[in-house]
């Protein structure tokens, strides 16, 4: 009997395994002619939310934060600094868990939790970045779309700020699109060194939207 279920249970694993691989119905890097990327954070908001505001403002730059309901439930003056600031807001999910462990029901964007209020987008990110067919399906039937990265800032290590930075802009190129973190201790430093660093490489960063993104040819890698 066991052998029967057998398929059926690897046929969602395997789709979650080749969906990533192909970033298949997700969205990724831009345009590599133009002299763009795009900055994103996930989690927020948090205690370090003021921080990284500041950092951005000194440098003009606005970003798109992918935030989970539980933290705009938690930090709501966060919320209201992220709106006042012009930044796009997009969902990143009402339980922070890998989609592969949540049922359907829980892994469309109707349970995405981004609040009602706000410069609401179309896009989302999965916990993990982890995407289960469910999730690409339910994502394309409300009309929004996965969005996945290509370059991880990776502040959710115990590296430092400089070497993370150093590290990051190895990898970044035209078009790219950065996955930060709102609540690492590190990332506001990091911030500030990444975005000098995009700067002396005659790079301008701007929301996701503006880069704007296509679709992707890889999936993500790393901790979100």
């Amino acid at each position: 009997m066991a052998r029967r279920w057998l398929p059926l249970l690897l046929v969602p694993l395997l789709g979650e395994l080749w969906g990533r691989a192909a970033g298949w119905g997700a969205l990724g890097a831009g345009d590599p002619g133009q002299p763009r990327v795009a900055l994103t954070f996930d989690d927020g908001p948090s205690p370090r939310t003021p921080e990284l505001l500041a950092v951005l403002a000194r440098h003009g730059v606005r970003a798109t934060f992918f935030v989970t309901a539980s933290a705009c439930a938690a930090f709501p003056a966060g919320l209201a600094a992220l709106e006042a600031a012009g930044h796009r807001l997009e969902a990143h999910g009402r339980w922070h868990r890998h989609a592969l462990l949540l049922p359907p029901g829980r892994s469309g964007p109707r349970c995405a939790g981004i609040p009602a209020r706000g410069s609401r987008g179309r896009c989302c990110t999965a916990p993990y970045g982890g995407h289960s067919p469910w999730t690409r399906l339910l994502v394309r039937a409300a009309r929004r779309q996965v969005a996945l990265w290509d370059v991880e800032g990776r502040d959710w290590t115990a590296a430092d700020a400089s070497t993370l930075a150093r590290q990051t802009l190895a990898r970044v190129k035209p078009g790219s699109v950065i996955l930060l973190h709102d609540g690492p201790a590190v990332t506001p430093a990091l911030l500030d060194r990444l975005l000098a660093g995009l700067h002396e490489r005659g790079l301008s960063a701007v929301p996701l939207h503006e880069l704007p993104p296509s679709a992707s040819a890889g999936g993500p890698a790393g901790n979100a």
